[in-house]
C-alpha cells in the first residue's frame, strides 16, 4: 500500500484467490475449493490423514533452538516501524506482529533466509479459545470457513509483512491447499471442544500426532492450552502496551474518538494509539478502509459475542479475555476499558514491570 498511497486517490485490497480483468472491469474468483461453500462436511475423522508432514516434523526435532529476549520497551520502540510495514491498525495484528518483527530481524542476522510458520491451524481446526463457546458443529464449521477467508487481513498479513520487512521468507505448511481441503472435509463434530470427552481446542490435530510408540512431542506440550502468539511471548508484553497507551492517550481524546475516527472508531486507548500512528503514514480514506474492524474476544469475530453474551463487556483480543476458559484469564477488576455509554467507571490501573520477554524459534 505504501507504494500506492502517494499517487492514487483510490485503492483497495486485491482479494485472494481472484483474477482481475480490465476488459471485464472486475474481479473473478478462481479458487473454489469444496469447503468454500460452507456446506457442513461429513467425512469421518482419520488421524493418519493429517500426517502430510509427520516424517519431516520428526526430522526437525533434532534441530538447535535459539531463544531471543526483548524488553517491553524494545517492543514499544518498534511499534511505529511495525505499523508502517504491516499497514494495519488492528490491535491483535500489531500485538503479535511486533515480537515477530523483532524475531525476524534476529533470525535474518543469523543468516537464515526462510522459516516455517504455523499460521492457519487455529482457523482450520477451531483452535482459538472462543471456540469453546461454539453451540454446535454447524456454527463451528461456518466460523472456521469465515476465519480462513479473512486470513489475508490478519495472520497471513502479519506473517508475510513482519518477516518480509527484513527480507525473511515465511512458509506456511498448514495453508497448503491440499491440506486445507483434507482438514476441512472432516465432520466438524470432531472439532467441537468437549471437555467431557477430553477434547481440548485443536484436538483432532493433536491426536493425529499422539503416537505412543514414537512420540513427536511430550504429552504436556502436545496437550497444553492454546496460547496466542502475542500472549505466549509473555503476559507483560500486552500489559506493558496498555500501560504505554494509558500514558499517551487522554480520557478527553477517547471521548472525542468517534468524531476524529468515525470509521472503525477505536474503543480502547491502545487502539487509539495505533490509529494515530497509522494515519500519519496512511492518511487516505482508502487506506483506512483496508483494515477490518468489529468487536473481538480472544481473536474472535463478532460470533463469540453471539455465542456468549457475557463476553460483550470484555472486548479484548487477548486470549486472557476468554473468561472461564483461559487458565490465566483476566481478573474481573482488571478487564480492559471499553467505551460505555452512561458510565465513567474505570478499571483499576496496575503498575506494569517490563521484564524480558522470550521468543523461541
Amino acid at each position: 500500500m505504501k507504494g500506492l498511497n502517494d499517487d492514487c486517490e483510490h485503492f483497495e485490497i486485491f482479494p485472494p484467490g481472484h483474477l482481475y480483468s480490465s476488459k471485464q472491469g472486475g474481479f473473478k474468483r478462481w479458487y473454489n475449493p469444496p469447503w468454500f461453500s460452507e456446506v457442513i462436511p461429513s467425512v469421518p475423522y482419520d488421524p493418519l490423514a493429517l500426517r502430510k508432514a509427520a516424517k519431516e516434523v520428526a526430522n526437525y526435532l533434532g534441530t538447535m533452538h535459539h531463544e531471543f529476549t526483548f524488553t517491553v520497551q524494545d517492543g514499544i520502540d518498534a511499534i511505529e516501524d511495525v505499523i508502517y510495514h504491516t499497514e494495519t491498525y488492528d490491535v491483535t495484528t500489531i500485538r503479535a506482529s511486533t515480537p515477530m518483527f523483532l524475531m525476524s530481524r534476529k533470525i535474518k542476522s543469523l543468516g537464515v533466509k526462510m522459516v516455517i510458520s504455523g499460521e492457519g491451524s487455529d482457523e482450520i481446526f477451531g483452535g482459538y479459545l472462543y471456540f469453546h463457546k461454539a453451540p454446535n458443529k454447524e456454527e463451528l464449521h461456518r466460523e472456521t470457513c469465515q476465519k480462513i477467508k479473512a486470513l489475508h487481513q490478519y495472520d497471513c498479513l502479519r506473517a508475510n509483512k513482519a518477516t518480509s520487512a527484513w527480507g525473511l521468507e515465511a512458509r506456511v505448511p498448514f495453508l497448503d491447499k491440499e491440506f486445507i481441503n483434507e482438514a476441512m472435509s472432516i465432520d466438524p463434530e470432531w472439532k467441537m471442544i468437549r471437555p467431557d470427552l477430553g477434547r481440548i481446542e485443536k484436538w483432532v490435530l493433536r491426536k493425529a500426532f499422539d503416537d505412543e510408540e514414537q512420540p513427536f512431542l511430550p504429552k504436556h506440550i502436545l496437550y497444553r492450552q492454546k496460547e496466542q502468539f502475542s500472549d505466549g511471548v509473555g503476559y507483560s508484553w500486552i500489559d506493558g502496551l496498555k500501560a504505554h497507551a494509558e500514558s499517551n492517550v487522554t480520557d478527553k481524546m477517547m471521548s472525542n474518538a468517534k468524531f476524529i475516527y468515525p470509521h472503525n472508531t477505536p474503543t480502547t486507548k491502545e487502539a487509539y494509539c495505533y490509529r494515530m500512528i497509522f494515519e500519519r503514514f496512511f492518511p487516505q480514506n482508502s487506506a483506512i478502509l483496508t483494515v477490518p474492524g468489529g468487536p473481538s474476544v480472544a481473536c474472535s469475530t463478532a460470533k463469540a459475542i453471539e455465542w456468549d453474551a457475557q463476553w460483550s463487556g470484555n472486548l479484548d483480543p487477548s486470549g486472557r479475555a476468554a473468561l472461564g476458559v483461559h487458565l490465566s484469564a483476566y481478573e474481573q477488576e482488571h478487564l480492559p476499558a471499553t467505551i460505555m455509554a452512561g458510565t465513567s467507571k474505570k478499571p483499576r490501573m496496575i503498575e506494569v514491570a517490563a521484564p524480558g520477554v522470550a521468543i523461541e524459534s
